[in-house]
């Protein structure tokens, strides 16, 4: 069993920065695959970027790439996004996911993944 807790989360003006962090409780989450993923207010949950247990493989939505990075520190349970050039579009609360069966593989459907936070939200000002 994992529990995931983010944090981060905040108000922003478009074009600013914000870092998510996701900590995980569990000796076992290093060998888990890990995503972000983001729902809008009268949307369905998307995808936004994931990572392998040993970061060798990551994967983004197109919405995000070049202005995302998903990371992690193994040895502090922690996956990380960072989030530049931040859109009113961003706005969402963000959730982090871990993927125990598929550990190798940045997975992008939430289908794939069995452990959830309760999310941060993050808003961005236009």
């Amino acid at each position: 069993q994992v529990q995931l807790v983010e944090s981060g989360g905040g108000l922003v003006q478009a074009g600013g920065s914000l870092r998510l962090s996701c900590a995980a409780s569990g000796r076992t989450f290093s060998s888990y695959s890990t995503g972000w993923f983001r729902q809008a207010p009268g949307k369905e949950r998307e995808f936004v970027a994931s990572i392998s247990w040993r970061a060798g493989s990551r994967t983004y939505a197109d919405s995000v790439k070049g202005r995302f990075t998903i990371s992690r520190d193994n040895a502090k349970n922690t996956v990380y996004l960072q989030m530049n050039s931040l859109k009113s579009e961003d706005t969402a609360v963000y959730y982090c996911a871990a993927n125990p069966r598929l550990p190798k593989v940045a997975a992008t459907s939430l289908y794939d993944y069995d452990y959830w936070g309760q999310g941060t939200q993050v808003s961005v000002s236009s």
